[in-house]
This record gives C-alpha cells, sequence and structure tokens, in this order.
C-alpha cells in the first residue's frame, strides 16, 4: 500500500483508527473523515501533515461529494475507499420501534456509504483501477429479534456491495465486505460487562482484513462477505 492514497470514513472510531494505523504502517496516505473537526483532532492529534483530515457529513450527498472532491484535489486520486462509518442500535421489536430508528440506520449504514462511493467511483472507473471494502455484519446473515432496523441495514450494505462488484469488476475495481461480529471495543465492553471479551475480534485483527482486501493480493476477490468473528 506504500503511496496508495486510502480514505477512511468513520475515521475517529475504534475501528476507523485501528485501519488507520493499519494502512500507515504500510505507508499509505490517508483520508481520514469524520463528523466533526474536534473529534478528528482527538483522534488524530500527531499525526503526520501529509495525511488529510476532513470533517462531513456523510448521511447528505452533497457533504459527501464534496469531502471526495476535496480528496481529490489535494491527493490527486483515491485509490481505496474504507466505508466504515456505522451505527449501532439493537431498537426493540419491529412492531415497537419508531419510524425513527429504521430511518436513522439506514442513513448512518447505507447511505454514508453510497453517497462516499458514488463520489469516488467515476475516478476510479477513469483510472480503471480502485478498492472498495464495506462493513455489513454476521448478524446480518438473517434477521434477529430486537434487531430488525439494524440487521435491515446492514443486510442492505452487503446486498449493494455484490450490486456494486458485479457492476466495476469489468473496470478494475474490488467491491469487497467484512462481517464482523462483536468488536473488543471500550462501548462493547461496557455495555456487555459479564462477556468473554477474550472470544471478541479485535479492532486490528478486523483492519488487518481491510487492508488485505485493498492490496494487491486481493485483485481476485468480488462481491466477498468475508465472516472477521474472533471465536465468538
Amino acid at each position: 500500500m506504500a503511496e496508495k492514497i486510502v480514505l477512511i470514513t468513520g475515521a475517529t472510531g475504534n475501528l476507523g483508527k485501528a485501519t488507520a494505523a493499519a494502512f500507515e504502517a504500510e505507508g499509505a496516505r490517508l483520508v481520514l473523515i469524520g463528523s466533526r473537526p474536534e473529534s478528528l483532532e482527538r483522534a488524530y492529534p500527531d499525526i503526520a501533515p501529509h495525511h488529510l483530515k476532513l470533517a462531513a457529513d456523510l448521511t447528505d450527498a452533497e457533504a459527501a461529494a464534496g469531502a471526495v472532491a476535496e480528496a481529490e484535489r489535494v491527493c490527486g486520486r483515491i485509490d481505496a475507499v474504507c466505508a466504515i462509518a456505522g451505527a449501532f442500535d439493537m431498537g426493540g421489536a419491529v412492531y415497537e420501534a419508531p419510524p425513527e430508528l429504521a430511518e436513522r440506520m439506514m442513513r448512518l449504514n447505507v447511505a454514508t456509504m453510497v453517497n462516499v462511493v458514488r463520489a469516488a467511483v467515476p475516478g476510479m472507473i477513469a483510472r480503471k483501477s480502485g478498492k472498495i471494502v464495506t462493513i455489513g455484519s454476521t448478524a446480518a446473515l438473517k434477521g434477529a429479534a430486537g434487531m430488525g432496523a439494524y440487521t435491515a441495514s446492514k443486510s442492505a450494505v452487503m446486498r449493494l456491495t455484490e450490486s456494486m462488484a458485479a457492476e466495476l469488476r469489468g473496470h478494475g475495481i474490488n467491491v469487497n465486505c467484512v462481517l464482523p461480529s462483536v468488536i473488543d471495543t471500550p462501548e462493547n465492553r461496557a455495555a456487555m460487562p459479564k462477556a468473554d471479551f477474550s472470544k471478541w475480534v479485535k479492532p486490528a485483527e478486523l483492519a488487518a482484513v481491510i487492508a488485505f482486501l485493498c492490496s494487491d493480493g486481493a485483485s481476485a476477490m468480488h462481491g466477498a462477505l468475508v465472516p472477521v468473528v474472533g471465536l465468538v
């Protein structure tokens, strides 16, 4: 990944930071997108100045397009997109959950990905080269009680990934998806204090798979849904 330009959404979250660290270690130049400038500064106070930090509301198509355009202006191109931005909400039973919950999950998990990809893909097509990695979930392989809105949104991400892979493979662009189970984060530990944390997948382990999917070694992979589950 030396000298590659890697755009990471959700860059201020646990997985976003781990993914940034993985690519920086391989010599990539990073475009780090978070929702607020202050959160980006907290997450990356000492990062090298050749990396680019951008604040944008990726649920807004125009804002996402503006962020991608700025990244291309400053860096010249985007070689890989890691669409990590998203959210989790149990939400309760489908018949009890407010309509706003499903809308929120679709905005945060689907629109953030689609808006960035829509803006980045034309440049990749022009160069006949590109990598896109999305984040699904093993929980979305089937419906589950109390998780309808979340699993529906992640299922949409997975189906869109497969569709984009079929659409873009002829243009030299790889589109694949990782499916984590429970990620070992401080927030998840606080929410499930009695769980066996040793069985959860570590952010760095998931980031390593994301980095592989953006490498030349994954050039034959199109539309893969890759489980990364630790021991769960």
